[in-house]
């Protein structure tokens, strides 16, 4: 749908006759919201299709580029998580005053091309400015479908319906290991090619086509999907005419915004990423243990560790998303919080457990259960801070969300994992005690910024009421 005619379709509804708020408009069905979510769910598995597969690409990217741990580390964190972060903000801001679904469709298709681009690779710069670019496409797709899906669902189930969202990422990481396998087994099968134009390709560079080239499909497909009506917390004016509109509001008011609930944003954020950096530093870098330690195939835990990666963070990003649904409609209005303390609490034990098991059965045994938990932070989080925020901010504070977890979780939590053994065990097969202490300590630390955050965000909620009661229909 275009500018023009979803502009045709919020005007419909300001002069409706029994709607004086467009704000007031009932909830488009709900099998088309999910069909949205579901359209958002195939994106966002591309997307961590795309951002993943390079975990199981380290050897040979080591051995053709002649690159160390902790470049790799780069390009699985820093290369892709700054731009991501960065461009997060402006992209953001464009998601609270634009048409959202045209800004994910143009995502979509940038990363995808980037990702394709990436086989086409001569040297390590080359294939670090890529993925430079697939952050830059990425940054476009959570903040502008989080606004989105605020708009299709009501409070009440929409912690569930992003935890769904949120599938796509254990969806995507685990199909990244699994279609990965096989695409490194057909592309070894291949051998290096010289392609015309592109020149001499190695095998292991023909998986980027294969799994970037089908993403421009996906960039078509959310083209189509109809743009909602903003809802929720709004600023808005009635006219002369007793018309009620929406009002920009202005950048200066959003910081001002987040200054007054700067504690509460701060430490629910940094409770997010150091969950978050558990999460990246892990699946960055099991593959690579188990290759080492246990000397499986790439093939072998491709398979099994993205089938555990799909089922149990499946389950719990729904699980998580429910349970703080749930919580909050007990009358615990930080529930969502407590959720994200527990996410920490319970997954530790697992975590420091698994990379110190002799039986590669066991570790994958302990794995499962720590990565259940761990995802619960993934519906929980998101919900807890929409929250918070006027419906006119909240991409903006999503992208700016966005950037505090990319840069701590993504971007520090392989590179961490990568400088223990590197510069601390000074041993690449010590990688496994390096597992055994970044993550867990991580997690030790965002519990206790979540207990934090506990009576700083029931005083945002309070302020988000006030600021409602002046704001909306002035």
């Amino acid at each position: 749908m275009s500018e023009s005619e979803v502009a045709a379709e919020v005007e419909e509804i300001r002069h409706h006759p029994e709607v004086g708020d467009p704000g007031d408009a009932p909830y488009p069905s709900r099998l088309y919201a999910w069909y949205v979510v579901g359209v958002f769910v195939l994106a966002y598995t591309f997307s961590f299709i795309d951002r993943q597969i390079l975990s199981l690409l380290v050897a040979p990217m080591k051995r053709d580029l002649a690159i160390s741990d902790t470049q790799v580390s780069l390009l699985l964190g820093i290369a892709f998580a700054f731009f991501y972060a960065i461009m997060g903000l402006p992209i953001g801001r464009l998601v609270d005053r634009r048409h959202r679904v045209s800004i994910i469709a143009i995502g979509v298709f940038t990363w995808s091309m980037m990702t394709a681009l990436s086989g086409t690779a001569k040297v390590y710069w080359q294939l670090f400015i890529y993925r430079v670019g697939v952050g830059v496409g990425e940054a476009a797709l959570t903040p502008a479908a989080y606004s989105i899906i605020s708009d299709y669902f009501p409070p009440k189930r929409l912690g569930f319906a992003i935890g769904v969202y949120g599938v796509g990422v254990y969806m995507g990481a685990g199909l990244a290991l699994v279609i990965g396998a096989v695409a490194i087994g057909w592309a070894t099968s291949v051998g290096d090619l010289d392609l015309p134009i592109i020149g001499h390709v190695y095998s292991w560079q023909l998986v980027f086509f294969v799994v970037g080239l089908p993403g421009i499909l996906v960039a078509l497909w959310v083209a189509t999907l109809r743009e909602p009506v903003r809802r929720g917390h709004m600023r808005r004016e009635t006219g002369a005419d007793g018309v009620t509109r929406d009002v920009a509001v202005p950048f200066r008011e959003v910081v001002n915004y987040l200054k007054e609930n700067a504690f509460a944003f701060i430490a629910m954020n940094l409770c997010f990423a150091l969950l978050a950096m558990m999460a990246y530093g892990t699946a960055a870098w099991v593959p690579t243990f188990f290759i080492r330690t246990y000397g499986w195939t790439a093939g072998q835990i491709g398979t099994s560790y993205g089938l555990i990666i799909m089922v149990f963070g499946t389950l719990g990003v729904v699980s998580g998303g429910a349970l703080g649904d749930y919580i909050k409609t007990k009358g615990y209005r930080n529930g969502r919080i407590y959720v994200m303390i527990f996410t920490g609490v319970a997954t530790l034990p697992f975590s420091l457990a698994a990379p110190l098991m002799d039986n590669p059965y066991v570790a994958l045994a302990l794995i499962a259960p720590a990565t259940y938990f761990a995802t619960f932070i993934t519906g929980v989080g998101p919900s807890a801070l929409i929250d918070m925020m006027p419906n006119q901010m909240r991409g903006f504070a999503s992208a700016l969300s966005g950037l505090i977890v990319s840069l701590i979780g993504l971007g520090v939590g392989p590179l961490a994992v990568a400088a223990v053994t590197d510069y601390v065990f000074r041993d690449e097969h010590m990688l496994r005690y390096s597992l055994a202490i970044v993550p867990p300590v991580t997690l030790a630390l965002g519990a206790l910024f979540g207990v934090l955050a506990l009576k700083p965000y029931l005083k945002s909620l309070d302020y988000l009421e006030s600021w409602s009661t002046s704001h909306e229909k002035r």
